[in-house]
């Protein structure tokens, strides 16, 4: 009887440890969904304390984050020298999103330099890194920032708070900014940014052998302070929609569309609305459709959160939000925003 009574109490108590976790977690976000600004600040407290505690594994050795040349040219005199091109990638980003990119700008005659961050903290913290590090950019030529993703929203807030800030000095010296290029930017917050656990695992899980992964490399990277700033109507997004652009700083905005209407399920409908005799049926359709192609964008990013005051309407391609720039597989063709991206530099380039 004694002996029941231990393995009855020692299966409760296995059973009561997950219903526990389980019960945290769900009071947790629930808090935390209610609560965006004071849970930011609790995230940037333990990033501060985990890198006055473990100053050694908290820092970035392994060599992959800062500033990397990709792809240096020295200029002949023969061509004009052309603008410096800087790639700045998204949130857990694995590595991989720019190798279709790169070899394309360099037989365009450009020179790549890439910028990586512990891409888990703020948004703000990835920008100031980024200034820090400006000065080692040669400074003979002007740069073109071209972000992907969250990458967009680091250009943004270096070019409004650091370089080009509208009525006010530079706060950093060095290269000046030639354009900016957003590729699915989500410049009005996304709802995805809620599953950055999954963005996280694949980040960590793809990496290459060049990326050195230990028990901190995920607290390294952040403590998920980034999707706090990601939301629709974070704190983050409000300052920074509120600030000017300048003028001297042109920007394109290039965007994904998943769903477009197949052409048998377009004259269908047409042949429903015709044989009924309703246009307004027809149009009706057709405006549903078009919202619902709206409302999912690139599957990531909607088509209303790529657009900022002010800017050029988006050039939007039939592609995912990676599958803008990224091929899933070696054989597919080349990302549909790889050529617009070089009629752009080529436009600003003179040539």
């Amino acid at each position: 009887m004694i002996a029941k009574s231990v393995r009855f109490r020692r299966r409760l108590a296995l059973l009561l440890i997950p219903i526990g976790l389980l019960l945290a977690v769900a009071v947790w976000t629930w808090w935390a969904e209610g609560h965006p600004r004071e849970e930011r600040r609790l995230r940037v407290l333990v990033h501060d304390k985990l890198d006055e505690w473990f100053p050694q594994a908290m820092a970035p050795v392994d060599g992959w984050h800062g500033l990397i040349p990709r792809i240096q040219v020295v200029p002949d005199g023969a061509e004009p020298i052309l603008p410096r091109v800087l790639l700045i990638h998204g949130l857990d980003e694995p590595g991989d999103i720019w190798d279709d990119l790169i070899p394309v700008l360099g037989s365009a005659g450009f020179e790549v330099w890439e910028f990586r961050y512990p891409n888990d903290q703020g948004v703000d913290r990835s920008t100031d890194l980024l200034a820090a590090q400006w000065l080692e950019l040669p400074a003979d030529r002007p740069v073109v920032l071209i972000g992907h993703s969250m990458g967009g929203l680091i250009i943004r807030d270096f070019v409004t708070r650091w370089r080009s800030p509208v009525g006010a000095p530079a706060r950093v010296e060095g290269a000046a900014v030639r354009g900016v290029i957003l590729v699915g930017t989500p410049n009005q917050g996304s709802e995805w940014a809620r599953l950055r656990i999954w963005l996280e695992l694949r980040d960590h899980l793809a990496a290459g052998p060049e990326r050195r992964f230990s028990l901190f490399a995920g607290l390294r990277d952040g403590i998920g302070e980034a999707k706090i700033d990601l939301r629709p109507g974070s704190a983050f997004l409000e300052d920074l929609n509120g600030r000017p652009w300048p003028e001297s700083v042109p920007v394109r905005l290039i965007g994904g569309l998943l769903t477009e209407l197949p052409e048998s399920m377009a004259s269908s409908l047409h042949a429903i609305s015709a044989e009924l005799g309703s246009l307004d049926l027809a149009e009706a359709l057709d405006d549903w459709w078009s919202s619902l192609g709206e409302g999912l964008g690139d599957g990531v990013v909607p088509l209303a959160s790529l657009r900022i005051p002010g800017a050029p309407s988006p050039v939007l391609v039939r592609a995912s939000h990676r599958g803008m720039l990224a091929r899933l597989f070696p054989n597919d063709p080349e990302p549909e925003a790889i050529p617009h991206i070089v009629a752009i530099l080529e436009e600003w380039s003179g040539r």
